[in-house]
């Protein structure tokens, strides 16, 4: 049903009546009579009555979304529209184009402001040898005296990146034509803070657009990826100058096989060869590197080199750290901080905490107890289990598209027998080295201490994941763990005992319990399924989209980037605060791999559980 409105008029009474707080939403902390009356200006309908949070707050975004498009009608079905459908339909018509970027002419401006950054200066720096990127920024750049083009040196070492610290910029992407003109390729940002293409927040995005009506955009992001292997050198945890040296948990070759086997425009098999060599490349260089990502026992690490503090992160967030240093030294936290920052003050020991902090970053999982002070030398489950899934990847797409050969630029060729016994010899060496069969989990294992670190993580279940173990481990796996990671929101990133008390000296870290993230509820909804364990992963889907819908009828349509799964709430108290709550009158964005785990669950959950969902049925009503 249509209604004909003020548009402008309705949405200031509307405010003026219900947002209490005067935070320009309508949530549950409002203190309004939660009801209004819509009359039709045309008096073609019966005035429409609205009433509740959840149906004001939509009232209150398609006012919103009326006034962006300069009508004056509104569609009433939209207001009343169930949770879990205008939810889905949300963030496929409007999240993912809030969240769409391209590095080029026309997205210069959105991409190229970095609040992580306190420099003014906009600059774009473009490989050494991609010449066609240099021309097309420097003839943009003419045109203003705003943005600072910079050819980056052939070999990129930490020292360099180190030495533009103080003059960031972002790294360009992948240019194509289009029609004649050049055009970026686009992609898809994280949201809020985020503003650059990262790592492996893009494979998780993906999933969300391959179920939907974006599915050229999970192709574009693995020709990005392409890109900066070939130009970078390796996936970037993201396309920034302070990342040149850290890569990020590796995706890419099921990212080409999910868009290929999707049949996404453009994706054919020529397309698939392409991208296959490259995923090698990456599996090659930036992996298996002797002394480097792999380490003496045949196991893999995160080993992100850099020289410092790494200059992302928010003001204060190292001030634990360095306190102990400064006070030694009579100094303010801050003076310490500025001084090692600009290597003026020298301290090995703070030298090598930061490469490990680096390699957090790289790992993706910053910050977590699991990974302070020691992620360099662990053989992490998470990685080894994404390089299996490589080796089992290169295997299947070699034997099934190409006929069991397959040829690099270079002459070197193999067939899917090689990749096999590489997962298999990798198998061998996490059933030795990670696998507690005590414990019956999987615990990551320090190369250097030459010991496993007894912390029950989320990221201990990802073999299921990567289908790495039989069907007996599993079942030991999923019973013994599942139950200490489950909570009201679903599995939290470990448990409250792994994670260790928390002090003002001792502050918590994100990635920690009680705080649960999408990509691991992906990743173990997927592997309780590859094993048909379907009972425990309809009920972790249920608990998580519970827990993201419930925020969102009573939150004005608040999908952020983390939970507290305890609980069950976005208002979660740990470092870096969390994006995605932070908007008014409607999110224009929700958060990448948030909206992505919604649709995906969606795609999988029994039809059975949706009208729970819409009802927001409490999970242990039907679980317990």
């Amino acid at each position: 049903m249509r209604l004909k409105l003020d548009i402008e008029q309705t949405l200031s009474t509307l405010l003026a009546q219900e947002d209490t707080d005067g935070d320009k939403r309508i949530t549950i902390e409002d203190d309004g009579p939660k009801k209004y009356t819509l009359k039709d200006l045309d008096n073609q309908v019966e005035n429409i009555h609205v009433t509740g949070t959840y149906y004001l707050s939509n009232l209150l975004q398609e006012l919103i979304l009326a006034k962006e498009k300069n009508v004056t009608y509104l569609n009433t079905e939209y207001i009343f529209e169930k949770p879990i459908n205008r939810f889905k339909r949300m963030i496929e018509d409007y999240y993912w184009n809030g969240l769409t970027r391209s590095i080029d002419k026309e997205g210069l401006d959105t991409i190229l402001t970095d609040e992580k950054s306190s420099s003014t200066k906009q600059r774009i720096y473009v490989p050494f040898n991609d010449t066609q990127a240099f021309t097309y920024f420097s003839e943009l750049a003419k045109s203003t005296t705003s943005l600072e083009v910079i050819r980056l040196p052939k070999n990129i070492t930490p020292h360099y990146v180190s030495s533009i610290n103080s003059e960031p910029g972002i790294l360009s992407l992948k240019l194509e034509e289009v029609n004649g003109m050049l055009k970026g390729v686009p992609f898809v940002v994280p949201g809020g803070r985020f503003n650059e293409m990262y790592g492996w927040d893009s494979y998780f995005e993906s999933i969300g657009l391959l179920l939907g009506p974006k599915k050229e955009l999970a192709k574009s992001m693995a020709d990005n990826f392409q890109y900066e292997i070939e130009h970078y050198g390796k996936i970037l945890n993201a396309n920034r100058t302070y990342y040149l040296t850290r890569t990020q948990p590796p995706f890419y070759s099921s990212l080409i096989r999910e868009v290929f086997e999707n049949k996404v425009n453009g994706a054919d098999l020529d397309w698939l060869k392409s991208h296959l060599g490259t995923a090698i490349k990456e599996y090659e260089t930036v992996w298996m590197v002797e002394n480097k990502r792999l380490t003496d026992n045949g196991l893999n690490r995160y080993l992100a080199e850099g020289i410092g503090l790494p200059p992302e992160v928010e003001k204060g967030h190292y001030n634990a750290i360095l306190k102990p240093y400064a006070d030694k030294e009579g100094m303010s936290i801050q003076a310490y901080e500025k001084g090692y920052f600009e290597r003026k003050i020298e301290n090995e020991a703070l030298d090598n905490y930061f490469i490990h902090d680096r390699s957090v970053r790289e790992n993706g999982h910053d910050t977590s107890y699991r990974l302070e002070n020691r992620c360099a030398h662990l053989n992490s489950v998470e990685l080894n289990s994404f390089l299996y899934k490589y080796e089992k990847d290169f295997e299947y797409i070699i034997k099934t598209y190409f006929d069991n050969q397959y040829s690099l630029e270079s002459g070197k060729s193999y067939n899917a027998e090689y990749w096999s016994e590489k997962s298999a010899q990798r198998k061998d060496l996490m059933m030795q080295y990670l696998w507690n069969e005590e414990d019956q989990i999987f615990y990551d294992y320090d190369s250097v201490n030459k010991a496993q670190v007894p912390f029950v993580s989320a990221t201990s279940l990802i073999p299921l994941w990567a289908s790495l173990i039989d069907q007996e481990t599993a079942k030991k796996l999923v019973l013994s763990n599942i139950p200490k990671l489950t909570f009201l929101g679903g599995i939290a990133g470990c448990t409250e005992a792994s994670r260790g008390e928390i002090s003002e000296d001792r502050p918590a870290r994100q990635w920690d319990f009680p705080n649960g993230w999408a990509p691991h509820q992906m990743m173990i909804w997927k592997g309780l399924l590859n094993y048909n364990f379907k009972k425990e992963a309809h009920e972790m889907i249920y608990r998580w989209l519970w827990m993201i819908t419930k925020n969102a009828v009573d939150y004005n349509g608040t999908i952020p980037e983390k939970y507290d799964v305890v609980t069950a709430t976005h208002k979660v108290f740990a470092e870096y605060g969390n994006v995605g709550t932070d908007f008014e009158y409607i999110t224009k964005e929700g958060f990448g791999w948030m909206n992505a785990s919604y649709l995906y669950g969606l795609s999988i959950l029994p039809d059975a559980f949706k009208e729970n969902l819409n009802e927001l049925i409490h999970p242990d009503k039907l679980f317990n």
